[in-house]
């Protein structure tokens, strides 16, 4: 494994059974990160939460609505979860005394637009807080814009069986590029969208609770597009910027004699 010729010599190693190595603290390149820099790192080792998870206190999203409701799934509301919102920065010092070199979270799209076009300058200044956070603590802040949440206004108008809604979210993302984007080192734009799509829209386990084959390839389009959306934006405006989606994919393997079956 190569390793950037800036970290030097002084290198901590979690320990011997994991052999995880990172840069140390004290001469963090996180603070001067740039794509090079970043491209040179032998891997990004973090954690990753979302936003409804666990910040607590949010009531303006689907989700919330789902939880409240008699018939629902949910073991219980999120209510105010772990208090991340409040509690990050000790979190991301925790992150890092761990050491790891990346977080992953996502910016509420509720709090920042709770009305269609109506953004709000204070969640954007503290979602850019938590990202300047990051990397005083030595961190690389992995900004999701999307982990399974909507505004319940996106929800009313069809959310993700609705092909607008891309559109609608690509205006949210370039909105929150904007405000953080100078400060992001890896741009997430939507997580595990299949997740969503499968099980709000055919099985009925996520909100909207549909249960429609259909329903659920015209919101696998629409996530498909938002996402080609966001990418455009991003990279018009913070062309090194890596984008990606996060995905969850199972690989099925075919012990011997099943082949057949498999194929």
């Amino acid at each position: 494994m190569s390793l950037p010729s800036s970290w030097g010599s002084k290198l901590a190693i979690c320990d011997a059974r994991s052999f995880f190595i990172y840069p140390p603290r004290s001469d963090s390149i996180v603070s001067v990160m740039t794509p090079d820099r970043l491209a040179a790192l032998p891997f990004l080792w973090g954690a990753a939460t979302s936003a409804h998870q666990v910040e607590g206190g949010n009531a303006a999203s689907d989700w919330h609505e789902w939880e409240q409701r008699i018939d629902s799934i949910c073991a219980e509301p999120a209510g105010e979860a772990c208090d991340h919102l409040h509690r990050y920065p000790e979190d991301m010092r925790l992150l890092a005394e761990l050491g790891l070199n990346c977080y992953r979270f996502s910016v509420e799209w509720s709090r920042i637009e709770p009305e269609p076009g109506q953004f709000d300058e204070d969640w954007l200044a503290h979602y850019r807080r938590m990202c300047q956070t990051c990397r005083d603590v030595g961190l690389l802040p992995v900004v999701t814009l999307h982990h399974f949440t909507n505004p319940t206004w996106v929800a009313a108008q069809g959310a993700w069986e609705e092909s607008a809604t891309a559109r609608l979210f690509a205006r949210f993302s370039e909105r929150v590029l904007e405000a953080l984007g100078d400060l992001v080192a890896v741009l997430i734009t939507i997580n595990e969208p299949n997740i969503p799509a499968l099980l709000g829209y055919e099985i009925g386990l996520f909100p909207p609770g549909k249960r429609d084959r259909t329903a659920r390839l015209r919101a696998t389009d629409t996530f498909i597009a938002a996402h080609r959306f966001v990418v455009e934006v991003a990279r018009s405006r913070f062309p090194g910027l890596p984008v990606a989606m996060a995905i969850a994919m199972a690989d099925w393997q075919a012990l011997p004699g099943g082949e057949t079956e498999r194929d």
